[in-house]
């Protein structure tokens, strides 16, 4: 884990702060923040001090919220609120989203519109310098009055309850708080509900999701500009002017990518002349438009989870200038949804382009001469066959998992919330889609690889000028012989069939963790620099 905790200065946080803290680093509230959330305590104190219903405060919750409740039950009433709503099922969400939700609910609280006390930032900046993090069943949230059941769990780990993961063991809440030096908290009035009520898990499933697919997305330029040269496909779609001509940022800067990364390749030089072919496949030549309008479409997700990382998402919210406490609904986890949807709808179309390519390099009506399946001796050995059917496969799964989550309802708490986004659901099926694209990504690594070595062997070149003879002077773009070389430390060239799903896992795991992305040379966040 980082020693540096990441200052959260809430309204200001972006993505260089939400990668550190998905990184590992903790987290702290700015002290400037801490004045307002006093005062907005002090409101809160005086409404339930008072004779006036205000709800969350002196009522109870959703459809009971007519019912009053008396003062000196405001500390059942919010420890009944947790322990009732911690009804998540499923696996366990993974250890960095859970401590991104805990520095996404400081990072609410901090707006000084929750009503809380400062204990209560304190002791979630406690946990996460000392490691304790809340075990929060994936499934149970709809996306309504805010992600309820996951962030009951994260809740409950503070109060004592449920179950945190300290030390590399899961425990009950109270003892992994006290191996940790920190004590439970009794929560005061309206502290547990502006704890379950948002969209922090929503919010930082998608960013972990979306961060990762951005990823994946620079990846695919450096796996498809490796498809083009091993296809001895033109570079021309490439050139700026066209692009320029549409003007999209997305499409221009991964035409910009491309042109770069081919930039030198003598395998291209070797096909300018002699070549009958007018034009390339659409998956070759039409990536600048496929790629960049996904790279537009997760900037465009991004900047919207960026704005609600730094949102007051609980209910009622309090407005400290006027004192007022005012029920409304930022609960509602809506443009979440729209921005997970839109991420799938970029993933999926990422790995149906690479698919195609895959197709076509093992295709020899298609490859430019290349052997059948990537293979020196077709019929004898089967080569990249049933990898590319293993990407067809996992391109379906991701199809069918891109119809939007947000399109579906389903009225709950006796209709009290009587439409739901669906946040959770879009959010989380994000990191499925990331992995499946990442071992297309992966397939299409291995298979352009594989095309480059044949090319430098000679093979296609017959039908340029009638040789057919070893050439070591070939070679694609620098950068791309980097990322050949990067893989060829861990996977040799296919001279014949072997056991495939090794050297599958191994490409994937390239992909993900961003060593095929560094070895390009390419940015792996948006307005990241080389």
């Amino acid at each position: 884990m980082t020693s540096h905790p990441v200052t959260l200065t809430p309204g200001s946080v972006g993505l260089e702060e939400i990668v550190a803290i998905l990184a590992g680093a903790p987290a702290k509230l700015a002290s400037s923040a801490l004045p307002r959330v006093a005062a907005a305590n002090a409101v809160i104190l005086r409404a339930a001090a008072g004779d006036t219903p205000v709800y969350g405060v002196n009522t109870g919750f959703g459809k009971l919220a007519s019912k009053r409740i008396k003062p000196g039950d405001t500390a059942t009433l919010q420890r009944n609120l947790i322990l009732s709503h911690c009804c998540g099922v499923g696996e366990a969400t993974p250890r960095d989203i859970v401590r991104l939700m805990m520095a996404l609910k400081l990072v609410s609280l901090g707006r000084g519109a929750s009503g809380v006390r400062p204990e209560v930032i304190a002791l979630i900046e406690g946990m996460l310098a000392a490691g304790v993090t809340p075990v929060v069943p994936a499934q149970g949230s709809v996306g309504a009055s805010g992600d309820l059941a996951p962030l009951a769990h994260l809740a409950a780990a503070m109060i004592g309850e449920g179950q945190a993961e300290f030390g590399g063991q899961n425990l009950p809440g109270g003892r992994a708080l006290a191996m940790a030096g920190l004590e439970p908290i009794v929560l005061g009035p309206k502290e547990g509900l502006a704890l379950i009520n948002g969209t922090q898990f929503s919010t930082a499933q998608a960013l972990a999701g979306a961060l990762q697919a951005y990823q994946l997305a620079m990846t695919s330029l450096a796996t498809g500009a490796l498809s083009v040269d091993a296809a001895m496909a033109s570079t021309t779609p490439f050139r700026p002017e066209i692009q320029a001509l549409r003007g999209l940022p997305g499409q221009i800067k991964a035409a910009k990518a491309l042109m770069t990364l081919l930039d030198g390749s003598t395998i291209r030089d070797a096909h300018r002349e002699g070549d009958e072919r007018v034009q390339d496949p659409y998956c070759l030549r039409c990536q600048p438009q496929v790629t960049g309008a996904a790279l537009d479409l997760m900037e465009q997700a991004l900047r919207t989870l960026v704005i609600e990382a730094n949102a007051a998402t609980d209910n009622p919210l309090v407005i400290v200038e006027t004192g007022e406490i005012l029920s409304g609904g930022n609960f509602h986890a809506e443009p979440v949804a729209f921005a997970a949807d839109q991420l799938a709808i970029a993933i999926s179309e990422i790995g149906a382009i690479a698919e195609r390519r895959i197709a076509t390099l093992v295709d020899p009506a298609l490859n430019f001469g290349l052997p059948p399946f990537l293979t020196p001796e077709p019929g004898l050995n089967s080569g990249f066959m049933i990898a590319e059917v293993t990407a067809a496969a996992l391109f379906a799964e991701n199809k069918q998992r891109a119809t939007p989550a947000s399109i579906d309802s389903t009225p709950t708490s006796a209709n009290q919330e009587d439409h739901v986004s669906m946040a959770a659901h879009g959010a989380r099926r994000l990191h499925e889609m990331n992995r499946n694209l990442a071992s297309i990504l992966g397939i299409e690594l291995l298979c352009s690889a594989q095309g480059i070595d044949l090319r430098k062997q000679g093979w296609g070149l017959e039908a340029l000028a009638n040789v057919r003879h070893p050439l070591p002077h070939l070679n694609t773009g620098a950068a791309l012989e980097q990322v050949i070389a990067r893989l060829r430390t861990k996977i040799p060239m296919l001279e014949a069939d072997r056991y495939m799903a090794d050297d599958l896992a191994v490409a994937a795991k390239l992909v993900a963790d961003g060593t095929i992305v560094r070895a390009a040379g390419l940015v792996s966040l948006p307005g990241e620099t080389v």
